[in-house]
This record gives structure tokens, C-alpha cells and sequence, in this order.
């Protein structure tokens, strides 16, 4: 009994010092990363290239979810209000409820399931195949051509695609709420209008996808950086990239939510 209790702490420490050294290479890895990124924008075309990739073409189903989510939001939305005579107020409650939180947080969890998970195949495969030990070879640093580039290109498109994200929702709560319900339109847009604070409701938004879009890049970055060049390795590490990103969306969500909105709660 007592050696099983022993073996139970054994395996226990060694997972929190194998997540302990993880951390720090990778800690390492962002450092590189960023120290390299002077040598990227130089060369702002790769950027551009994988906005495409990682932006564009992301598009599609950021724009259909944030419709859904939207259309959702105002029938559900109408449903509580209308209880205590409020449905004029629907507008806000859409607006708020996609620019504080749902807009940044979905779209960062969409943006690592599509975008994230396309990083980690891309640059595992790049290792599986030797491709960037031929760069070194070549005395072409992989980080600066390969890393840095998607790095920013991830953290460029996620703000973008977050406000799509809510500026689509918001729509698909007019079209419920207005269109469909019957609720003032007057009333939907002014409420709205005078509820929203740019400062303390937009521009928090922004930073909190600007963050969300930090933390999914440089998870996907390392994960396919740090793959077995293996086909298990590499959906191993596609895997993990998808479950450790949405983990670090919503523990950041709670903590900058408490940041920015303690005043309020």
C-alpha cells in the first residue's frame, strides 16, 4: 500500500515538472519569437501571406456563428426582457452581451479550432519532413521566416475577426428581434447606442481578443514547433493545441473580466 501511495506521488511530480520545463521552453520559444519579429516586418509580405491563411479564410465560419449566436441572443434575450417588460431594451443586451464577452470569447475558440489546429499541421509537418532543418542548413532561421510571420498574422486577425464576429451577431439579434419579433426598431438602435461605452465596453473587447489572439498563436506555434516528427506526433501535438488554447480563453476571459469589470459586478 505504502509503495503505491509512493508511485502515485512519483508520477504526480513528474507531470509538474515535465508542465513546469514545458512552460519554460516555451516561455523560451515566445522570447525567440518576438525577438525575431523586427526581422518579419521587414519582410511584411510573409505577414500579409498568412493573414490570408489564418484571417481570410476563417472568414466564413466566424461570420455564420456570429449570425447564429446573434439570432439566438435576441430569442432568448426577448423571452427574459419581455418578462419584466423590458424588451425594448434587446438592443443592449445583444450589444453588450456579444462586444463584452461572447464576440471575443467564440470567436477565439473558433479561430483555435480552425486556424490554431492549421498552424500546428502546418509547422509539425514542416519538421516531419525536414523542412526546417534544411532552412538551418541554409543558414535560414526557421523562427524569423516561419514562426514569427504566422505569429503576428494570428495576432492581427484575431481582434479583426472578434468584431466581425459581434458586428454579425448584432445583426442576427436585429433580424429576431426586429424583423421577426416585432420589437421598435427606434428603440433597439437608440438603446443601444446610448448604452455602449467605447471606452469601457469596445475597447476592452479589443484587448481581450487582442490577448486571446497572443495566446492561440504562440500555443499553436510551439505545439507544432515542438511536435514528434511523426504523422501520431504531429496530430498529437493538433490535439493538444485545440484543448490547451480553449483552456487558456476562458481561464484569461475570467481573469481580465475581473479586471475590467470589477467596478461593475
Amino acid at each position: 500500500m505504502p509503495s503505491r501511495i509512493v508511485k502515485a506521488v512519483r508520477r504526480v511530480g513528474a507531470r509538474v515538472v515535465d508542465g513546469v520545463w514545458r512552460f519554460g521552453v516555451a516561455s523560451r520559444f515566445l522570447f525567440l519569437t518576438l525577438a525575431y519579429s523586427a526581422t518579419s516586418f521587414r519582410r511584411f509580405h510573409l505577414i500579409i501571406k498568412e493573414i490570408f491563411s489564418t484571417g481570410v479564410l476563417s472568414l466564413i465560419i466566424i461570420l455564420v456563428s456570429g449570425l447564429f449566436v446573434g439570432m439566438v441572443l435576441g430569442m432568448q434575450g426577448y423571452d427574459t426582457l419581455q418578462r419584466y417588460g423590458a424588451s425594448e431594451s434587446l438592443g443592449v443586451m445583444v450589444a453588450l452581451s456579444l462586444v463584452r464577452e461572447l464576440g471575443p470569447v467564440v470567436a477565439a475558440l473558433l479561430f483555435a479550432s480552425r486556424a490554431g489546429s492549421a498552424i500546428t499541421a502546418e509547422i509539425g509537418l514542416m519538421k516531419a519532413t525536414e523542412q526546417l532543418s534544411a532552412m538551418e542548413m541554409m543558414a535560414v532561421n526557421p523562427i524569423a521566416r516561419v514562426v514569427a510571420p504566422r505569429f503576428w498574422a494570428g495576432v492581427i486577425s484575431m481582434p479583426l475577426l472578434a468584431a466581425m464576429f459581434s458586428a454579425m451577431g448584432v445583426f442576427g439579434g436585429y433580424l429576431v428581434g426586429v424583423k421577426l419579433i416585432g420589437v421598435d426598431e427606434g428603440s433597439f438602435w437608440s438603446q443601444m447606442q446610448n448604452a455602449v461605452d467605447f471606452q469601457q465596453d469596445i475597447v476592452n473587447g479589443v484587448i481581450k481578443s487582442f490577448v486571446f489572439g497572443v495566446a492561440v498563436t504562440a500555443i499553436a506555434l510551439f505545439e507544432g514547433y515542438d511536435a514528434p516528427p511523426t504523422a501520431e506526433g504531429v496530430s498529437g501535438a493538433t490535439t493538444r493545441t485545440v484543448v490547451t488554447s480553449s483552456l487558456a480563453i476562458l481561464a484569461l476571459d475570467f481573469v481580465l473580466t475581473a479586471f475590467m469589470f470589477r467596478g461593475e459586478v
